[in-house]
């Protein structure tokens, strides 16, 4: 009979905006997938962009989404390809928050970055993560910048 941990990360739902907190998640969602014999979901959320005189959104082209796509699935095959994981991507368009509780469904956790922001900065702008794990159905992990450089150190 699977153990909790492994039921916990055989389906991982990533979030990843290319940041190098996001990379971290990343490789600790790989870490995870190889003990626990789990797989991977790399999900990329384009937010439209609202300018303030024209009111309508503005969705990036068809191009730019192809190209977002092929940057992300080359970074995944490099990073989760090297340990032998299973890693589907995909690049959706939409607010973040509500685009990574869509892909949750069918996950059993969530492995993320957190920006990082404190302060005024995270009062005003808020955070995705701090959403998502208040909101999610589904265990997540969050991973803070520099997080996996300080437990390397130990």
């Amino acid at each position: 009979m699977p153990s909790i941990m492994a039921k916990l990360f055989r389906r991982i739902l990533v979030p990843y905006d290319f940041s190098t907190p996001a990379k971290q998640a990343l490789e600790a969602a790989v870490d995870l997938a190889a003990r626990h014999g789990g797989r991977l979901l790399v999900l990329h959320a384009i937010a439209p962009f609202y300018p303030a005189a024209e009111g309508a959104p503005w969705i990036p082209p068809d191009d730019l989404i192809m190209a977002e796509r092929r940057r992300l699935s080359t970074l995944v095959a490099r990073v989760a390809g090297r340990r032998g994981i299973k890693a589907d991507t995909k690049v959706v368009i939409g607010h973040p928050y509500e685009r990574i509780m869509d892909a949750a469904k069918g996950m059993d956790s969530i492995v993320m970055a957190t920006a990082g922001r404190t302060g005024l900065t995270h009062l005003l702008i808020g955070s995705i993560a701090e959403k998502v794990v208040r909101h999610a159905r589904v265990p997540v992990l969050t991973i803070r910048p520099g997080a996996r450089r300080r437990a390397a150190r130990r």
